[in-house]
């Protein structure tokens, strides 16, 4: 039951969804169908991208400096740090000052070894995920028996960002960086591989057809949001501010953002704001 002599018991709850650029697109799509009436601001670190080739106390002092700035100038109800990158190395950090619920994204290795009848699986994500302890602690648990193959690959972020600019995929720099996973001994039994960057999901398509056989391909956008919806519990669909549109946030104003305009509209992100951090 709702408490009338509250101003904010009829609005919708409210989810902050964040990386270093378009990538966690791929886990705000998930949210977004799991919960249609959940209001979504998606922030972009534009101008702290990539993550994936800073080092960890950089980054972590990066992530914690913007995620704070984002939360005290949106006032979300939830974060979803939706980049592998930031999630493996700054997560903690971010969860100790903020007291709202606060939702990392790693990658689907336990989903993925679960599901390989081969037991080889493969693991696509930044350098910094494909190395770090957090990631090799996930192998160590939820993939014993099997073959792991790793790959990390700055070009797939850059491709995703140019994709969702409306510019070409090189497909022969995606078969490369697929080869790379591949050739590697074992790769002929490949069966299963974990897309361990948000941006990559943005790229299926592609990255389907750059492989030399079938695979599933896994990521864990639909997981998170079976988290955010667990902690959210049930929306109101009535409440008040349900005329609010989602929105999209960017840290740096740079000309690749309007090339962008049309691909974030497609994401129900019908305005764009900025946060220069």
């Amino acid at each position: 039951m709702s408490d009338s002599s509250n101003p904010n018991s009829h609005k919708r709850p409210h989810a902050l969804v964040f990386d270093s650029g378009v990538g966690g697109l791929s886990v705000m799509r998930e949210i977004a169908v799991l919960l249609p009436h959940l209001r979504l601001t998606y922030a972009a670190d534009n101008a702290g991208f990539p993550y994936g080739l800073k080092a960890e106390r950089e980054l972590v002092a990066r992530v914690s400096a913007v995620v704070r700035a984002l939360v005290e100038s949106t006032t979300p109800d939830i974060v979803v740090i939706a980049c592998n990158t930031a999630s493996t190395t700054a997560l903690d950090a971010v969860r100790q000052f903020l007291t709202i619920p606060v939702i990392g994204v790693v990658p689907a290795i336990k989903p993925a070894a679960a599901a390989s009848r081969t037991r080889v699986i493969g693991l696509l994500g930044t350098r910094a995920t494909v190395a770090s302890s957090y990631t090799g602690a996930l192998i160590d648990e939820f993939a014993v028996g099997c073959t792991v193959l790793t790959h990390g690959s700055p070009e797939l972020v850059e491709a995703a960002e140019r994709k969702m600019q409306g510019l070409p995929v090189d497909a022969a720099e995606l078969a490369a960086v697929v080869g790379h996973l591949f050739d590697q001994p074992g790769g002929d039994r490949l069966d299963t591989v974990v897309l361990g960057c948000t941006h990559f999901p943005l790229l299926g398509a592609e990255l389907a057809a750059a492989a030399p056989h079938p695979v599933a391909w896994m990521d864990s956008g639909s997981a998170i949001a079976r988290r955010v919806s667990t902690i959210l519990g049930p929306i109101d669909i009535h409440a008040a501010d349900n005329g609010i549109p989602h929105r999209a946030i960017f840290t740096a104003r740079v000309p690749a953002i309007e090339r962008m305009s049309l691909g974030l509209t497609g994401f129900g992100l019908a305005e764009i704001d900025f946060l220069e951090i």
